[in-house]
């Protein structure tokens, strides 16, 4: 009964804060404190939610909050390691370089002699999202209480995965293995993660390898460093191409302190908070959807979306070609420069609700994300073909991936290694 109380009480202060900043709701998120600022991020990726403008509102929202001191960095990594900070780091610059609503960052020397970063948990932020965590339940039951048709939505199921979220972000080591992950798939790409340094490197406590380089909105500058931008752009976009169809594995959080070029033209990538993972059989959703949209056979999309469970059962799959057809026409008659990989996907998931079709956060955040590779690919080159650089891999791993004889031995693997599973359990 209490926490109810204080609930509806938090409402009013929440809905009060909005009204306030209505016309700024990126500031009224970064009011509301580090739940909030998260929330923002991730409401960000839904615009079946929210809507378009709202989204792109949060969608230039950054986690900046004031800098706790170094006093507490200096107990936080004393609590972590058991030893002074002196005796891990030969230097540490009390002046965070970054901070944001769930740490902040530190350049630092170790005594081996290693520049590096040094990503810092906020101190008690864990009791924070959790209190808010809480809340947030409350509210989704109540909108699904007074208003049934949001059901759909499954607002408990978002809450659930931001919950997952908050807790893969109070873990740094986790973060370090994301990016150690990223690091082993990019090991042969013109594309540089920062190596993680496991012996610094805790629950509360990130280090990583300190890379110099020009953020990759700084077009003049990286000019002026005679950076190739036509293969820059070229390199971006297929890199997000292979991270997504290839690994199933991509950083989802493109922002401009994310993102830096070295002198050598080499995309470097940091932060790994945010990251994306489509399982196989969603990768081979989109590769088909954006398959059947080249070629132009709408059947075959309709067709997708419902072997897939994706659409109500009982829709009418010519319709639902139709609708597809509505999209993909306008903009596949577009001079290949002009097509838009993200502006298809974003249409076809804005006519869910009208074929009762579930959200699927994976494939929003896909969409979400290549929204920004286009941008950033269009920005370093207007005049580059995003459609062309991707269309010739589409095909390929299309090929690959969904054609009959690969069916066959991804089926044929998997009967051979129950047998196998079933040998090795039998006791002799």
């Amino acid at each position: 009964m209490f926490n109810n109380i204080r609930y509806y009480f938090r409402s009013l202060q929440i809905a009060f804060t909005l009204l306030k900043n209505r016309n700024n709701i990126a500031k009224a998120f970064e009011k509301l404190g580090p739940s909030f600022i998260k929330l923002g991020q991730f409401l960000s990726t839904r615009p079946d939610l929210i809507g378009n403008e709202f989204c792109d509102s949060l969608g230039y929202l950054r986690d900046k909050l004031p800098a706790f001191s170094f006093q507490l960095v200096s107990k936080t990594i004393k609590k972590e390691f058991n030893q002074d900070l002196e005796l891990i780091y030969s230097s540490f610059e009390q002046k965070p370089i970054a901070a944001a609503s769930i740490s902040q960052v530190h350049k630092a020397t170790t005594i081996e002699g290693n520049i590096v970063a040094v990503k810092v948990l906020r101190p008690n932020i864990e009791i924070i999202l959790k209190r808010d965590i809480k809340f947030f339940y409350f509210i989704a039951k109540k909108v699904e209480y007074f208003f049934p048709k949001y059901k759909r939505l499954k607002l408990n199921k978002i809450v659930e995965t931001l919950e997952t979220s908050f807790k893969l972000e109070l873990d740094l080591s986790f973060e370090a293995a994301a990016a150690a992950e990223l690091h082993e798939n990019n090991k042969s790409n013109s594309i540089i993660i920062p190596q993680v340094d496991w012996l610094r490197t805790g629950k509360k406590i990130f280090t990583m390898q300190w890379i110099d380089g020009i953020s990759i909105y700084k077009k003049n500058e990286l000019i002026k460093n005679k950076i190739d931008l036509e293969k820059l752009a070229t390199n971006f976009t297929t890199m997000f191409f292979h991270q997504a169809f290839s690994d199933g594995f991509f950083h989802a959080d493109l922002h401009q302190g994310n993102i830096m070029v070295n002198n050598e033209g080499k995309i470097i990538l940091l932060d790994f908070g945010i990251m994306g993972r489509l399982d196989y059989k969603n990768r081979i959703y989109v590769a088909m959807i954006l398959h059947g949209f080249l070629k132009r056979d709408y059947s075959l999309i309709a067709k997708i979306h419902h072997d897939a469970g994706f659409v109500s059962k009982d829709f009418m799959a010519e319709e639902f070609a139709q609708s597809c057809r509505a999209i993909g026409e306008p903009i596949m008659n577009l001079p290949p420069e002009q097509i838009s990989i993200a502006k298809l996907l974003k249409q076809l998931f804005d006519i869910t609700e009208k074929y009762q079709m579930e959200t699927q956060p994976q494939l929003l955040l896909l969409q979400k994300t290549m929204i920004m590779v286009e941008g950033i690919g269009k920005t370093l080159y207007p005049k580059a073909n995003l459609w062309h650089l991707v269309e010739e891999p589409i095909e390929e791993w299309a090929k690959e991936n969904i054609s009959l004889e690969a069916k066959l031995n991804k089926a044929a693997k998997g009967f051979f290694n129950k047998i196998l599973e079933k040998i090795e359990n039998i006791e002799i």
